[in-house]
């Protein structure tokens, strides 16, 4: 399929919208939505807003509405098909055709069993043209974990990691406040935000007893926070109870007054008991995709980052690597020794971008 440079330059400003829905849309995905008149006229836009609120299509046909200008034989840009079932709102692609919209210009098809390719259907049904695929690789990074969730029933797992030059996150007495400078420590924020939950494990909330909340950054919501913690030993103390938002710990151990202690504060516990004593981490992330997760983002320490990477259960690492050579300290993660070099976890680098005097890795499985 041929596009024009009208039509990229009108799905580039849906896609820029799409990225305005990034921190609130959770669990749907982030899409944007560009009216244009056939002369070329902007009619209006919008994107995606909370869950519950309107979709990309409604606010873009509402701010045409509220500017008094018609849509009828107008193109629509979105950046994922019109969902075409009756969810918390109505079919998209109902609101399209209403509305008079004589052709639409989508970067993807909907993964969602609910839509795959219905809401295109009914589209053309209607007499719709309806062209697809322009822009389809930013659509679907902004998405990434949202297309994970529903073609695998997994969300995507990204594990944040900040570390010295030489490989180490923390000093051998546990310092690790800070590697890395303001900028990277505020982009890790915004990594945090972006994501449907913040991941942890009991060892970090023992030793550094952390927020794990997005500060720095405006959104206007918080995270989940879900924590590995086998024996139930989360402080009623730690300093994570004073953010506002669902804590959901996950457990092998049972003990009915700790349990008790914890629902108190307000925790969700799941019981998934695995082998020595330890959270089933396969069955975990099954569950978390039940619990409609799309993204995860996971700031532990070497236990539970190597637990996860030995059980391939990491998507993404995301490294943040600062200018200095510290000597002997903790690792990344508590991988086991290996004897030969075919036996290591091959990556591929996504992305290298400096932030600050820091450099920031994003990486995804090789294959």
């Amino acid at each position: 399929m041929q596009f024009s440079p009208f039509d990229v330059e009108h799905m580039q400003r849906a896609l820029s919208l799409a990225e305005q829905a990034l921190f609130i849309t959770s669990p749907n995905p982030r899409v944007g939505c560009v009216i244009t008149a056939a002369d070329g006229r902007l009619l209006g836009q919008g994107h995606t807003q909370q869950a519950g609120g309107a979709h990309a299509e409604i606010m873009a046909l509402r701010d045409a509405q509220a500017q008094g200008l018609s849509v009828k034989g107008a193109t629509a840009y979105v950046t994922l098909e019109p969902c075409a079932h009756h969810g918390r709102t109505g079919p998209c692609c109902e609101a399209l055709i209403n509305a008079g919209i004589t052709k639409v210009v989508a970067s993807l098809q909907d993964p969602n069993p609910q839509v795959a390719g219905q809401g295109f259907a009914k589209l053309r049904a209607a007499g719709i043209q309806v062209d697809m695929g322009l822009l389809q690789e930013p659509a679907h990074e902004l998405n990434i974990g949202f297309f994970q969730r529903m073609q695998s029933g997994k969300p995507w797992l990204r594990m944040k990691i900040a570390q010295s030059l030489d490989g180490h996150t923390a000093l051998n007495n546990g310092q690790s406040q800070w590697l890395t400078q303001g900028p990277a420590r505020e982009d890790g924020h915004r990594w945090r935000a972006r994501a449907c939950a913040v991941l942890s494990g009991i060892g970090t909330v023992l030793e550094d007893d952390p927020m794990l909340n997005v500060r720095g950054v405006d959104t206007p919501r918080q995270p989940d926070l879900l924590l590995v913690d086998s024996k139930l030993q989360t402080p009623l103390t730690a300093k994570l109870w004073k953010e506002t938002r669902k804590v959901v710990i996950f457990h092998a151990l049972t003990d009915p007054a700790k349990e008790g202690a914890l629902k108190s504060h307000g925790a969700q516990l799941v019981h998934l008991p695995g082998p020595g004593e330890k959270v089933d981490l396969h069955a975990m992330v099954k569950q978390l995709g039940q619990m409609a997760y799309n993204e995860i983002h996971i700031e532990a320490g070497h236990k539970l980052n190597g637990s996860l990477l030995q059980a391939g259960l990491i998507d993404e690492l995301l490294v943040y690597v600062a200018p200095l050579l510290t000597g002997p300290g903790q690792g990344m993660a508590a991988l086991p020794m290996l004897t030969d070099l075919a036996g290591a976890q091959a990556w591929r680098y996504v992305q290298t971008e400096p932030i600050g005097a820091d450099l920031r890795l994003l990486l995804r499985r090789s294959g």
